[in-house]
């Protein structure tokens, strides 16, 4: 994982990985297993992925925003914060969908996830990302 962040300290960052490793440890259910998954195959799909930790919850940035990592007592939701610009060819997308900018995964008790489609969606995300800031 890379180490840089904009504004962004180091400590700053292994803090923010700190913060996450203890709500997944903290939910001890499926939801911080989902939780889990979902960060490891962020990582895999995009290995300069920068963790943060804010409103509470985990945040997963390359050159802004990818998506945060909320949980709730029946879902675990990613939620992209530039969704709406995304191609989702496997329809992962799932909530939050009226709006003009963000879009979401519920991820219920039970479901699969997708892996292939989900690391499409994130790469396209970072892809989006990066070309706005060149």
């Amino acid at each position: 994982m890379k180490k840089e962040a904009i504004g962004a300290k180091d400590g700053e960052i292994e803090e923010a990985s700190s913060l996450i490793d203890a709500r997944i440890k903290e939910l001890s259910d499926w939801r911080g297993e989902t939780l889990a998954k979902v960060r490891a195959l962020i990582r895999q799909a995009d290995p300069d992925v920068v963790e943060e930790w804010k409103w509470r919850v985990p945040v997963w940035s390359h050159a802004g925003i990818i998506c945060t990592g909320e949980t709730y007592k029946n879902a675990v939701k990613m939620t992209f914060a530039k969704g709406a610009s995304l191609e989702d060819p496997s329809r992962l997308f799932n909530a939050s969908l009226e709006g003009n900018t963000r879009r979401a995964i519920d991820v219920h008790e039970g479901d699969e996830i997708d892996e292939e489609a989900l690391k499409v969606l994130i790469n396209a995300a970072v892809t989006f990302n990066t070309s706005r800031t060149t």
